[in-house]
């Protein structure tokens, strides 16, 4: 009995190591705790902020992160909010970070451990990148 369950180990641990470190779905909530526009125009910046999800679903570098918010304060500027997209991009690099166990940090896609370490800011592999780019096309 105890063979049987050392070779099912074998087998079935690899493949839940691997399970645990792939990326989910993209899913978007729009602009997380914040509206998703005005009271009369309600998805005004919405597009903006489900843009912005997908870089943060994605995750990547610092650098990658940093354009990903200039890209959500431009477009919310470019709708004619100046302001909210200031207080936008002050919320973004606040609550955003990597290393937060939140379901709207950079790189949510992934799971938050990785090798035992926070995910962080960690650059795509060639594989990571054909797995996100494989599951958008879905």
């Amino acid at each position: 009995m105890l063979k049987i369950l050392f070779t099912l180990l074998l087998f079935v641990l690899p493949w839940t190591v691997l399970a645990d470190s792939a990326l989910r779905a993209f899913s978007s909530d729009g602009c997380s705790s914040f509206p998703d526009g005005t009271l009369s125009q309600k998805t005004l910046w919405r597009d903006c902020c489900v843009n912005h999800d997908l870089a943060y679903w994605l995750g990547g570098s610092y650098r990658a992160r940093m354009q990903a918010d200039a890209e959500l304060q431009q477009c919310v500027k470019a709708l004619g909010q100046p302001t909210l997209a200031t207080i936008m991009l002050a919320g973004v690099r606040a609550g955003g970070s990597p290393f937060w166990s939140t379901d709207y940090r950079w790189g949510y896609g992934w799971p938050y451990w990785q090798d035992g370490w926070p995910r962080g800011y960690r650059e795509l592999t060639p594989a990571e990148a054909v797995h996100a780019k494989n599951l958008l096309a879905d």
